[in-house]
């Protein structure tokens, strides 16, 4: 398959691009499906497997790893290959890893359910590097920090639906040592499940006209693919991007288990919903976030953002009856910009550089592994609400990137 030919975003007619741009921002949900399963499967892994806190992350650290190793080549493909190539490769890659959900639920052992997320994460690390940066061209670069955002809200609801699923299905009043069998084979149809609806569309994204969208040229040093190193505000991006990630992947883990702690009588599947409702946040802080931009710029809410959930961070940590479960579920709301600003504000005016540059974005993802061990380490020994002074250290550096970006960008080269 040869690589298509690129072409202005501008030069694109208009029902073309509202086609593409919706395809493109319809697969944001199912990553954000995939993304609100992981963190009850989590919690139902500890009670069925018998697995402790610390080991539970596991299934993090293979999800988030994967974005770690697959990002990259992903964007190398994507640079040779073209959008809708690596678009249709992720897709394929993840319903693959779905599918091995059902070997594995047999298995009836941790170890194969962690890889079969690892091959699933795969695909969508992959998916994820194509859409992101394809969303990204796919209009006025000065309106992708908007584009973003707005695409983050739909995988905003696929995060509201996974832990809903989740929570219905995996946890009962039957005890878990009785269900194990029975939950087992309702992970089995759920990814069944996701996985056929995958191949279905896939084939919709094969028979659509996804235009190759040419990067915006600049005179001031992203240009070259190989430019990107010297821009400051791309290398300390991507850096902010990975503690952010692990911010919000340890927030996750730790969720069911900080309700339970803070909130006398909550039960694991009561928590699951309680996630359910943090997502709802997180959803509409994306919508919110979209329309702040409007008036505030993306750096600026970015810091305003980072400062409040710093605060509420440490309020979880204080392990206050009720308060620090309220403060957590607060957290979500101030998360929902971060991923998506910092993703635009680091690939800024990067040229041609800009696939190169987005695959690196989608790489830091992959500071989700560095969390959720020491999270549940310090769970472990401590309790899970103390924990959070990890997160609550990562959204201060979240903080200071969105404040300084502007004096960041003013000294780029490096």
């Amino acid at each position: 398959m040869k690589t298509p030919v690129s072409v202005r975003w501008d030069s694109v007619p208009a029902p073309v691009m509202r086609t593409a741009l919706t395809l493109a921002i319809s697969l944001f949900f199912i990553w954000g499906l995939g993304y609100g399963l992981l963190d009850v499967l989590n919690k139902h892994f500890q009670d069925t497997l018998h697995v402790g806190v610390a080991e539970s992350t596991w299934l993090q650290i293979a999800y988030f790893g994967a974005y770690l190793l697959v990002s990259l080549p992903a964007g190398a493909l994507i640079a040779r290959k073209g959008y809708k190539f690596g678009i249709l490769t992720g897709l394929l890659v993840t319903a693959l890893g779905a599918f091995l959900f059902i070997p594995s639920a047999a298995a009836n052992a941790f170890m194969p359910f962690v890889l079969s997320m690892f091959v699933l994460a795969s695909g969508l690390a992959c998916l994820e590097t194509s859409a992101d940066s394809y969303v990204n061209v796919l209009g006025p670069p000065e309106q992708a920090s908007r584009r973003l955002n707005l695409a983050q809200s739909f995988n905003g609801l696929g995060t509201f639906i996974g832990p809903l699923i989740g929570g219905t299905l995996f946890f009962s009043a039957v005890p878990a040592s009785a269900q194990a069998g029975r939950a087992h084979g309702e992970v089995m149809a759920i990814y069944a499940a996701i996985g056929i609806a995958i191949v279905i569309f896939t084939l919709v994204i094969a028979r659509a006209r996804l235009p190759e969208i040419a990067e915006a040229e600049h005179h001031d040093g992203g240009g070259r693919p190989d430019g990107i190193f010297r821009r400051r505000h791309f290398v300390l991006g991507v850096l902010t991007q990975a503690v952010y990630i692990g911010a919000q992947v340890g927030v996750g883990a730790l969720f069911i288990n900080v309700s339970i702690a803070t909130w006398a009588g909550t039960t694991a599947r009561g928590a699951a919903y309680l996630l359910s409702l943090a997502m709802v946040l997180y959803m509409i802080g994306r919508f919110t976030s979209t329309a702040l931009l409007s008036r505030v710029s993306p750096h600026t809410l970015l810091g305003m953002f980072g400062a409040v959930n710093v605060v509420l961070a440490l309020l979880v940590s204080l392990a206050i009856d009720r308060v620090s479960l309220i403060a957590m579920i607060a957290v979500f709301f101030f998360m929902s910009t971060m991923f998506p600003t910092i993703f635009a504000l680091g690939v800024r005016d990067l040229g041609a550089g800009t696939k190169r540059a987005a695959s690196f974005m989608v790489m830091a993802i992959g500071g989700g592994v560095a969390l959720p061990y020491p999270m549940g380490w310090i769970a472990e020994r401590y309790g899970a609400p103390v924990a959070f002074v990890l997160p609550a250290g990562a959204f201060a550096l979240v903080a200071l990137y969105g404040m300084r970006w502007s004096r960041i960008c003013e000294g780029s080269d490096m």
